[in-house]
């Protein structure tokens, strides 16, 4: 059912007294309508995976290569020691 004039210039009144009131709700709402729009749009009713990794994982990821980095180091300086200390 299509709104009237009438309701149209209500609501857009109202939406213009809450951006001004809490500027903040407003943008969260507007972020919210969006994340909606996009679901439709996707068609399944639940959101696209993002294409990138979440900020945990990235972490994570991170973590495991310094460990690892730590760990060939220290394994090729003791190696490196060791055949420099073996007499000839």
């Amino acid at each position: 059912m299509a709104w009237s004039q009438e309701e149209e210039r209500i609501l857009l009144r109202i939406e213009r007294h809450l951006i001004d009131e809490d500027p903040r709700l407003a943008a969260r709402l507007e972020s919210f309508d969006r994340r909606v729009r996009r679901r439709e749009e996707d068609g399944r009713g639940r959101e696209r995976p993002s294409r990138r990794p979440g900020r945990s994982t990235v972490v994570l990821m991170t973590s495991w290569l310094l460990i690892a980095t730590l760990i060939a180091t220290l394994l090729i300086l003791v190696l490196r020691h060791e055949a420099a200390a073996l007499p000839l």
